[in-house]
């Protein structure tokens, strides 16, 4: 007998003390689009605009029935498992010990502090987060204080679950596709082990972010494997190994159910919900709406739900993001050119620039060179077609130059 649905149900009834369901939203924008039904699963609208609460939530609520006497927590996180975490021991009146790099921005940090108040003590250690996993870890089998996984825990799952409870309550009926974004899997493996139950005819489309596709690793492995290096800018999805307990509920995935999400794209997505519907979504918020255009033809005339999975996004890093979204669009180029160093040069290659092009960084490099220089040069536009004309005038006037927009290497050494 698969008692999985029953025990998210009982989570989701759980969770009520803390906070209503977060709105199932038809996103009219979107929809009109894709010609289909989109509708948005807001958890970038709970209480600590995550999803992360619920799975921390019925992880402690199981461990206190179970153990009434347990009254220490402890976590590793630098994000939105941290503030799930203290809005969960603020409630339950238990003493949480959380672990955070030392590099965690100190936005994050006071936040987690506001949501768990006295009953949490923030420690900030270590420069990376496997120094920081391993420093709870071993403060967890010193002071017998219980780890709350961020996703690899059975009941962090059935927590997570009550997303797929919610929705299906609130739209009335099954939808033909759900559209996951995936981290370790805790999410995922909790909606679809709900839904493949109580809606079997619903299908599903998993997101992880490019730089960071451990469901990936592990479906072409056959078991969870490490990746041996992960691109962090979509924080909240940036895992390194997918877990054990969730790669069990999720090995069936096919792997061409599972779409990968450039990590600038996604910033052309983020900016793009900001813009025409005022929704402030984390690049991890964003994977799910990211890869609609992908599956337009599949889903026009269906109803999808895709869970915007949170809004913790730091305003700080907006420049950040505008300056991906605008690389990936091609509407900003970065050039490394060799500029003859005489009176009038830079005014004749000022000519040869399109009426749209704004030159938005201008340096010299290098200044050794007797009769010419090396000039780094940034330049947005309105069209990214007025590119080819700029580089085809650059190359009639005998200019040498080099685009290092996508040269990741020169791009973080010299941008």
């Amino acid at each position: 007998m698969n008692d999985f649905p029953t025990f998210a149900r009982q989570a989701t009834a759980a969770l009520r003390a803390l906070f209503p369901e977060t709105p199932l939203q038809r996103n009219e924008f979107l929809s009109d689009r894709h010609g289909a039904e989109i509708w948005l699963k807001r958890e970038d609208l709970s209480p600590v605009r995550s999803y992360k609460l619920r799975g921390a939530f019925n992880a402690m609520r199981k461990v206190r029935a179970q153990m009434p006497d347990q009254q220490r927590f402890v976590c590793a996180s630098a994000g939105n498992h941290a503030q799930g975490m203290a809005f969960a021991c603020r409630h339950f009146d238990v003493s949480g010990r959380i672990f955070m790099p030392v590099t965690t921005p100190q936005q994050k940090i006071d936040k987690t502090r506001v949501f768990g108040g006295q009953n949490i003590e923030i420690v900030l250690t270590g420069d990376y987060f496997d120094q920081t996993l391993a420093a709870a870890q071993a403060f967890c089998a010193e002071a017998r204080a219980h780890f709350l996984s961020p996703f690899d825990d059975p009941d962090v799952i059935e927590g997570q679950a009550s997303v797929a409870v919610e929705l299906m309550d609130q739209l009335g009926r099954a939808p033909d596709l759900v559209v996951l974004p995936v981290g370790g899997g805790g999410l995922a493996s909790g909606v679809t082990s709900y839904l493949r139950t109580v809606a079997p005819e619903t299908e599903f489309r998993f997101v992880e972010p490019l730089g960071g596709a451990s469901l990936t690793a592990a479906l072409i492995a056959g078991a969870p494997a490490k990746l041996p290096q992960v691109n962090s800018f979509v924080d909240g999805a940036a895992v390194a190994r997918v877990g054990d307990h969730t790669f069990r509920r999720l090995d069936w995935v096919a792997r061409e159910d599972v779409l990968l999400a450039p990590e600038d794209r996604i910033c052309v997505t983020m900016l793009e919900m900001l813009n025409h519907e005022g929704i402030v979504l984390e690049p991890a918020g964003a994977l799910s709406l990211d890869v609609l255009p992908e599956l337009a033809e599949e889903i026009r005339g269906k109803t999808v739900v895709c869970v915007t999975s949170g809004g913790n996004f730091d305003f700080e890093r907006l420049p950040e993001v505008k300056e991906r979204a605008q690389r990936f669009a091609g509407l900003k180029k970065y050039f490394i050119l060799r500029m003859p160093q005489r009176p009038g040069a830079l005014r004749e290659f000022l000519n040869l620039l399109g009426p749209d092009d704004d030159i938005t960084r201008f340096e010299y490099l290098k200044k050794s060179a007797r009769n010419f220089g090396s000039v780094l040069i940034g330049i947005e536009t309105r069209s990214a077609d007025g590119f080819s004309g700029f580089t085809a005038r650059m190359d009639a006037a005998g200019l040498a130059f080099r685009d290092i927009t996508n040269d990741e290497a020169l791009s973080e050494f010299l941008i």
